[in-house]
């Protein structure tokens, strides 16, 4: 029952009053170690109330004594050492009263007051608790992540030894659990519906293929509602008429060139576990270049772009890279993988420019009459290029203990801002792909060698490391062995620690700090190491400049259209036998007739190589020789110009100029 609020000053000044006690009661009943004291009771009980005004009516209802039904909550509640009398004092007749504490109020107070010390004792309990669970968990967590990493370790170095020993490292083609063997076979389902390729051989060219579609596994579930929320990862919608119109022709020559079966143009989309699409561990912000590409590209241009990131690699091989860098989850693959193709192809145009320019187109543009901002912009690009390259910033020599071609780094002749950045990814993304051409008998990884020798502030830019890193953690999956820093001066102490930050744990892993040659020694033989790092090699680097008419290959547009056809064929193969092996399960001839054919387009490549790629540094000098054979100290015959392991069609035409003072 609410009361009225007072209407006169006496009422008022009475309920004041009233408020006033009620309080008082209130604070001896929670402040119980007080209450409690013997002596503190005699003071409340032996002082009487002065002038204490009585209640009115209505309050004095509320104070009544409980219903002897209630006597045992009432004596447990209402403690005769907690009661605090009340002594009113009848003017007319000056009599005095004096009443104890009300029943009813006192019992609830003190059930007020002791449920707060005990929601408080609970509440101090269960936070001691949990603090003690949560110091046990983050004391557990540093030695589970160690343990993990420790576990990458060994497997990594397992992978090696096997590697090495003859043998076949897990997780690659020909050694794969039946688990590993089925997250494959997932794989390469979703490739091929990215790729609109269909087992139907009866299915022909649509005139404009519509792009690929994916949805969260929640859009998915709520397909056909549309008053319900969307997902924030909506199905796409399909590309606008006139968009599909002016990628026709080239989707349909693309298709053409590779042998393609596409499937219809209302393709099922993609449906994406909400694990995926979380982004939680999105780093370089990867599921929106998934979609961004499903979007823009047509299934014929992905697929293309796939396929000319092969070379002369085993299909499964560059499949099982990205299955390896999520940790065999499928769909994370798919993302990485698919992102990874709209990087090469619409960001930095790899197989379309850089790789085809190479150091011979580099040379044309360097000696061109630049007139237009555009021509003067790109002979900048070429000169910054071809500086880095004829110095050797950075250049492959020979191998590791465990087979893997090493890349030294001279960290020393690099000065911020000498080179723009475009010419720095340029560069270092045409030293991974030229290093890709190396990579053959089962080696899948690199090594790196930073050569800190002369090392200091000047020499430090955080823009191309931090590109770096996000080539080989993002778009060159599982391609490093092990990073060596060697001599690093200890300004470069508190630049390590910045660095680390950026990378995977398990890439940082891999970085080795080595002080001299001992050290270096555990990974590369010290007679494989070049004096200029202390070891026994006579070598040192020399740039060969391009020869005129290296490249004349790419210029015969006729034997390149009967190759890429002939590729073509070997593609749709290689695809139709990967989706019969895909629905007829364990196959054992299905599995050989794969690697029969992936066999044939290893050595299909080699015979277009000369026809796409410029010839590199490493063409000229003999390191990689036609047909994709490999000579990595250049131990052939020398020709007559002095010049060790040049190969005998650049011979013939002549040599380099350049010597060693003019490089350094």
């Amino acid at each position: 029952m609410r009361l009225p609020p007072p209407s006169t000053p006496t009422q008022l000044l009475r309920l004041r009053l009233t408020r006033s006690a009620l309080f008082r009661s209130v604070v001896s009943t929670i402040t119980l170690p007080l209450a409690t004291c013997p002596s503190s009771r005699t003071a409340r009980s032996s002082t009487p109330r002065a002038a204490a005004i009585t209640p009115g009516p209505r309050i004095q209802s509320l104070l009544l004594p409980l219903p002897p039904s209630t006597a045992t909550t009432t004596a447990f509640f209402s403690r005769n050492n907690f009661s605090t009398p009340i002594t009113t004092v009848n003017k007319r007749d000056q009599t005095t009263t004096t009443t104890p504490t009300p029943v009813v109020l006192r019992a609830s107070v003190t059930g007020l007051g002791l449920l707060i010390v005990l929601g408080l004792g609970l509440g101090y309990g269960i936070t001691g608790f949990l603090g003690q669970k949560s110091t046990e968990q983050q004391q557990e967590i540093p030695t589970i992540v160690e343990k993990d990493i420790q576990d990458l370790i060994l497997d990594d170095d397992d992978d090696t030894n096997k590697t090495m020993s003859g043998g076949i490292a897990p997780g690659r083609p020909g050694n794969l659990t039946p688990e590993q063997e089925e997250k494959l076979k997932q794989l390469w389902k979703l490739i091929f519906q990215v790729c609109g390729v269909s087992s139907d051989p009866s299915a022909s060219v649509p005139e404009a293929a519509a792009p690929a579609t994916a949805v969260s596994s929640d859009a998915a579930s709520t397909k056909g509602d549309d008053k319900k929320k969307k997902s924030k990862l909506s199905m796409f919608s399909r590309k606008h008429k006139k968009d599909s119109d002016e990628t026709a022709t080239s989707s349909e020559t693309a298709s053409t060139a590779s042998g393609s079966t596409p499937a219809s143009p209302a393709s099922p989309a993609i449906v994406l576990n909400a694990s995926t699409t979380s982004g939680d561990d999105d780093k370089y912000n990867q599921l929106s270049k998934f979609h961004e590409t499903l979007a823009s590209q047509s299934p014929a241009d992905i697929r293309k772009t796939i396929w000319s990131m092969v070379k002369h690699d085993h299909p499964d091989a560059l499949v099982l890279r990205f299955l390896r860098a999520r940790k065999w989850d499928v769909e994370k693959a798919l993302v990485m993988m698919i992102s990874t193709m709209n990087w090469r192809q619409s960001e930095m145009r790899v197989d379309a420019d850089i790789m085809q320019t190479g150091e011979g187109g580099a040379v044309e543009d360097e000696k061109m009459e630049a007139k237009t901002s555009e021509e003067i912009a790109k002979k900048k690009l070429a000169i910054d290029f071809l500086t880095q390259t004829r110095m050797g910033k950075s250049y492959v020599h020979g191998v590791d203990k465990q087979g893997r071609p090493v890349c030294y780094v001279r960290v020393r002749l690099h000065k911020q801002g000498e080179q723009s950045e475009e010419s720095l990814e340029r560069y270092t993304v045409y030293l991974i792909e030229t290093c890709r051409m190396l990579l053959q008998g089962g080696v899948d990884t690199a090594t790196i060698v930073f050569d800190m020798t002369g090392f200091s502030m000047a020499n430090m830019d955080y823009t191309p490391v931090k590109f770096m890193v996000k080539c080989f953690e993002a778009n060159y999956p599982e391609s490093l062995g092990a990073v060596l820093v060697h001599k690093a001066p200890w300004i470069f102490q508190g630049i390590w620690r910045v660095i680390r930050g950026w990378l995977d744990p398990v890439v940082a892993n891999k970085v080795h700090f080595t002080n001299n040659i001992s050290e270096m020694s555990e990974f590369i033989s010290p007679e494989r190491i070049p004096k200029s790092l202390d070891g026994q090699q006579d070598w040192q680097y020399k740039y060969v400049e391009p020869i005129p008419g290296e490249n004349d290959k790419m210029k015969d547009t006729e034997t390149l259209d009967k190759l890429q056809a002939a590729r073509a064929e070997l593609v749709k193969e290689y695809e139709e036998a990967t989706l019969q092996w895909i629905q007829a399960g364990n196959s054992p001839e299905l599995k050989k007739k794969r690697d029969e054919l992936a066999e044939k387009l290893r050595v299909d490549y080699w015979q277009l190589d000369p026809y796409v790629r410029a010839r590199s540094f490493y063409d000229r000098i003999g390191v990689l020789l036609p047909g994709g054979k490999l000579d990595p100290y250049r131990e052939g015959k020398k020709d007559a110009s002095g010049v060790s392991g040049i190969t005998e069609g650049v011979a013939k035409v002549g040599v380099n100029e350049t010597q060693a003072d003019d490089v350094d």
